[in-house]
């Protein structure tokens, strides 16, 4: 088979980045390794920046989004019995839409069948070929039958343990990590949420957060140890140890219910650089993951098929590879960013297991601060909502 950029991932970042070529002729094949069920399946966060949002109206598939999609102009930090609210609108004119990934992914795979794009599931045994040549290709197998695509370009879009960042030899790339010594033990329930905008929790039992994907569907995170289990967690015992977490007010008013997906999830900042190595492009977790607290994942995904969608636009329509070649530094320019952001809330709201007396002062008069201060408010705002590309 001949494309002119082969898709390495099914999920949402390689969906965005196909649909958008496709809706300026530039062809596309994507390659997932498991099924188009299992990657609906999988659980993940729900806030989605404005760059986000008009990348999906660019590709036509904004449509359910905002008809179900709700419109959060701010957000609830609490810590001790002190509850404050950053104020998008009044800070930056912005607000953030809550819409399941899931959600997206799910409108992108549906434009993507109706426009006839060429999507191959279960695919095994991936491997770039030529990526620093100006004729790379990728074979691969389903069920045990060997096939190739000869391409232009090779996007990387298949996550943190996919194929992509490992094919540029170590001797080229420079790997950054800090892993946190939690994680978060996850509940989705069909119950309404406790509050209409976010509350993220800083308590003396650890960190919570109050989330939601829709009217009827609510997700709530406590911090837990990497070593626990889910199946440790009863319903119940989930639903009191959050309420313990949580300020009085909307704990007295949780509903709750039977979980419907119950998990643990371990937090890393990570980063690879460069994101760029001949003519294979890496996006989203394939070159860097955050800590989900600022619910950056898949927006910095997007940024990424931003800077490579319209360089490989400016390759096709205009003769001209500079888009290209600045994709990696424009990307990681902002990568850096949002790490910088969600580590910085991370420290901010979580209780970490060596801290000092003196630590949790400091982490108390950072919390007093951003209470207290405008422009430590804006700056928040600035860097939640989204920075620009």
């Amino acid at each position: 088979m001949r494309t002119q950029v082969a898709i390495i991932g099914g999920g949402p970042s390689g969906l965005l980045l196909s649909q958008l070529l496709h809706k300026h002729g530039i062809q596309s094949i994507i390659l997932e390794r498991k099924t188009k069920d299992y990657v609906l399946g999988r659980i993940r966060a729900g806030v989605l920046e404005q760059g986000l949002v008009r990348l999906m109206e660019e590709a036509g598939c904004a449509d359910r989004l905002h008809a179900e999609g709700f419109t959060h102009e701010g957000t609830l930090i609490s810590y001790g019995k002190e509850v404050f609210r950053i104020d998008f609108a009044k800070h930056v004119g912005t607000p953030v839409v809550i819409y399941g990934q899931t959600e997206v992914t799910r409108d992108l795979y549906a434009a993507r069948e109706a426009s006839g794009g060429q999507i191959e599931f279960n695919v095994e045994d991936v491997v770039i070929h030529g990526a620093d040549t100006d004729a790379p290709h990728v074979t691969y197998n389903i069920g045990g039958e060997p096939k190739r695509i000869t391409c232009d370009f090779v996007a990387g879009c298949d996550g943190f343990h996919g194929v992509s960042r490992k094919t540029i030899p170590e001797n080229v790339r420079q790997e950054y990590e800090k892993i946190y010594p939690f994680g978060w033990l996850g509940v989705l329930s069909e119950t309404p949420p406790v509050n209409h905008e976010l509350i993220y929790s800083n308590s003396p039992r650890g960190f919570a957060l109050c989330s939601m994907r829709h009217a009827q569907l609510s997700r709530y995170y406590i911090q837990c140890s990497l070593n626990d289990d889910p199946q440790n967690w009863t319903d119940n015992a989930f639903w009191e140890e959050l309420k313990r977490r949580i300020p009085d007010e909307q704990a007295d008013v949780l509903v709750t219910g039977p979980s419907i997906e119950k998990s643990i999830a371990p937090l890393r900042s990570f980063v690879t650089e460069p994101m760029r190595w001949g003519r294979l492009f890496l996006c989203g977790d394939a070159a860097h993951i955050v800590p989900p607290t600022g619910a950056k994942g898949l927006n910095t995904a997007a940024s990424d098929v931003h800077y490579l969608y319209h360089g490989l636009r400016e390759f096709y329509e205009r003769n001209s590879s500079d888009g290209l070649d600045t994709y990696s530094a424009r990307a990681l320019a902002r990568v850096w960013k949002a790490e910088r952001f969600s580590w910085w809330f991370t420290s901010l709201m979580h209780r970490f297991p060596e801290q000092t007396p003196f630590d949790l002062k400091m982490q108390m008069a950072d919390l007093e601060f951003l209470r207290e201060s405008t422009a430590a408010q804006k700056a928040m705002a600035e860097n939640y909502v989204g920075l620009p590309y």
